[in-house]
């Protein structure tokens, strides 16, 4: 395994403070003198086990692996309970898992801290039922107002069975994943570069709700910040001689689409190509720092401890200076001129809303994410019309046409493979040619001077398809607050000269993937078209990989319901009292219950 420190100089400073922790807490029946000391080993011994597999199959985004802390003895009364929260509140614990073979006291062995996302593994075995226990316990923390997840398997063990059962390990392994995303988030920041974009509405920044929903703050920074950086060479000139040289080596450019007598010199490119990668480098910095800095710029090397950043853009910046795709494109994507490292999560427009499900895929999967404008739905019949092709496989009943200037990483051209299928990959398993084989299927384009006339250059590629992709978007609804949208699905690949044609219609010189959600027979999942006309925005996110399910975990955790999805009932994973607001329509119910205790952090 590879960190980030040692493959990357940013590496070092990249994460503020120590990653959130996994606390275990172990409660036992309390009763002495033939109880508990029968006890002891297999309660403490559920704990080790848990915390061996957590930290075996979950890493932190710097690819080390998930640090869990154990109560110094198991919990059998309110003092022990005591103990253990001053202990995990000293090791940095954002997650908190008891565990327990028995039956326990509940209200004397509980964890009250109201912001710990909570989960109780009950062993299910018929000596001593851990289900007792769990049951008791729930009902304490509900109670109280706490929600807590359940995890109890479905399968009678042995009692002294050491192993974790298949459908209790899935469990564990959602609810800490989501935990940690809610812990990763508090006390980081979103950089909004600007204000917003265009007048899209739906991108404004709503700083209420990063800090009650997310525990985060937003760092506004106006646009001009960038350019004072520029004028005093607020930047590190090593770095940034290095960048440009590498620029020219691996950012293969290509043939502009403004009408000739619009298009730029060879002297003016090169000027954007030089403004392209100081925007890169101040944004990264103003996220996150740069001891690199000379010491009269003391408080710009510390940067704003940002997990997260938007840029306005349009049209007060790109209407006289070089848009932000390169900058975005880049931050996205994991390697630049100092080689592989992890991404940082960026959006285009300023678009915060999109931003966040761009920071909640990668926080569950620790890969990079695409930004897209859901574009355009071609339906089977539209697209016989254009090109003549008869759409066949995955694409049959047609597809949404993803594209955006912006903010796409380079990983998502499909570049990358594993068992001879194309993927994306956490930072520290790409390899030195992956990463070349993505630059060369990128091709920086000079902007379109209609659209941006301070120029720039814009990432362009063709996704591949076969690639499993969970779209996302978070949209604030007055009355209701933000409410979150997940389609799983695939991207899909077309004939070249078909592909050819869609893409011309819309901007060839823009990242490009064709997805399909996948159908349930159920409204809106019942059609492509319903899928594309029930989404609330006009962008969305994009992660590799099919986790709706973590989403909706995740989405419980933070009291944000989930107005459309297309997983199954089995598939769905909330706190225990969730069945409380109704278990007939999970839909409604969700709502409800996110209703009534509201933002995680509410003031």
């Amino acid at each position: 395994m590879a960190n980030d420190a040692k493959k990357n100089p940013f590496g070092s400073w990249r994460w503020v403070g120590q990653f959130p922790k996994v606390g275990i807490r172990p409660i036992i029946d309390g009763r002495v003198n033939g109880i508990r000391e029968k006890l002891e080993d297999q309660t403490m011994g559920m704990a080790k086990i848990a915390a061996a597999f957590i930290s075996a199959n979950l890493r932190y985004p710097d690819g080390s692996p998930v640090a869990c802390v154990i109560a110094d003895r198991t919990i059998g009364g309110v003092v022990e309970a005591v103990h253990t929260d001053e202990k995990f509140a000293r090791e940095g614990v954002g997650v908190s898992l008891t565990v327990t073979p028995s039956w326990c006291f509940s209200a004397e062995t509980i964890d009250m801290n109201p912001e710990l996302p909570k989960a109780i593994w009950g062993f299910n075995a018929t000596e001593r039922p851990g289900a007792v226990y769990l049951a008791s316990a729930l009902a304490s923390y509900n109670q109280k107002g706490l929600p807590t997840f359940s995890i109890y398997g479905r399968d009678v063990q042995e009692k002294d069975d050491t192993t974790i059962t298949p459908d209790v390990q899935e469990k564990i392994l959602r609810f800490v994943k989501a935990g940690l995303a809610v812990a990763m988030m508090k006390n980081k920041s979103y950089l909004s570069l600007g204000g917003t974009s265009m007048g899209i509405a739906g991108s404004m920044v709503n700083s209420d709700f990063f800090e009650d929903y997310l525990g985060m703050r937003v760092e506004f920074i106006d646009m001009v910040e960038l350019v004072r950086r520029f004028d005093l060479e607020l930047y590190d000139h090593k770095e940034y001689e290095k960048a440009i040289d590498w620029v020219r080596k691996h950012c293969k450019e290509g043939s502009g689409k403004s009408e000739e007598d619009r298009s730029k010199t060879r002297e003016q490119l090169d000027k954007d190509w030089e403004m392209s990668v100081k925007m890169f480098l101040c944004a990264r910095d103003l996220m996150i720092g740069n001891p690199n800095f000379e010491k009269r710029f003391s408080e710009e090397a510390l940067g704003h401890n940002a997990i997260l950043g938007g840029f306005q853009g349009q049209r007060q910046w790109t209407d006289y200076f070089p848009n932000g795709d390169f900058m975005e494109s880049m931050l996205n994507s994991s390697f630049d001129w100092n080689g592989i490292r992890a991404p940082f999560p960026f959006a285009t427009e300023n678009d915060s809303l999109n931003a966040v499900c761009m920071l909640f895929g990668y926080l569950l999967t620790n890969l990079p994410q695409i930004f897209a404008d859901v574009r355009t739905y071609w339906s089977p019949e539209a697209v016989e019309r254009i090109t003549g092709h008869q759409l066949k496989g995955i694409a049959e009943n047609g597809f949404i046409h993803l594209i955006n200037s912006g903010a796409c990483s380079l990983d998502a051209s499909g570049q990358m493979e594993k068992d001879g299928k194309p993927v994306m990959k956490p930072y520290w398993e790409i390899t030195e040619s992956e990463m070349e084989k993505c630059l060369n299927a990128t091709t920086w384009f000079p902007a379109q001077l209609d659209a941006f006339r301070g120029g720039g250059f814009s990432s362009g590629y063709l996704g591949k398809g076969g690639m499993p992709m969970t779209m996302t978007r978070l949209n604030i609804i007055k009355g209701i607050g933000p409410v979150l949208q997940i389609a799983e699905g695939w991207t899909a690949d077309l004939p070249e000269d078909v592909a050819k044609k869609i893409i011309e219609r819309t901007d060839p010189t823009w990242p490009t993937h064709w997805f399909v959600p996948r159908l349930t027979g159920e409204f809106p999942f019942n059609d492509v078209y319903e899928v594309m006309n029930n989404w609330g925005a006009n962008h969305g996110a994009m992660s590799f990989g099919h986790i709706g399910a973590d989403l909706i975990t995740l989405a419980a955790m933070l009291r944000i319901p989930v107005g459309m999805h297309n997983l199954t009932g089995k598939e769905i994973y909330r706190p225990s009292v969730w069945g409380a607001f109704g278990t007939k329509d999970l839909e409604s119910a969700d709502f409800r219950a996110c209703l009534n205790y509201g933002p995680l952090y509410k003031k």
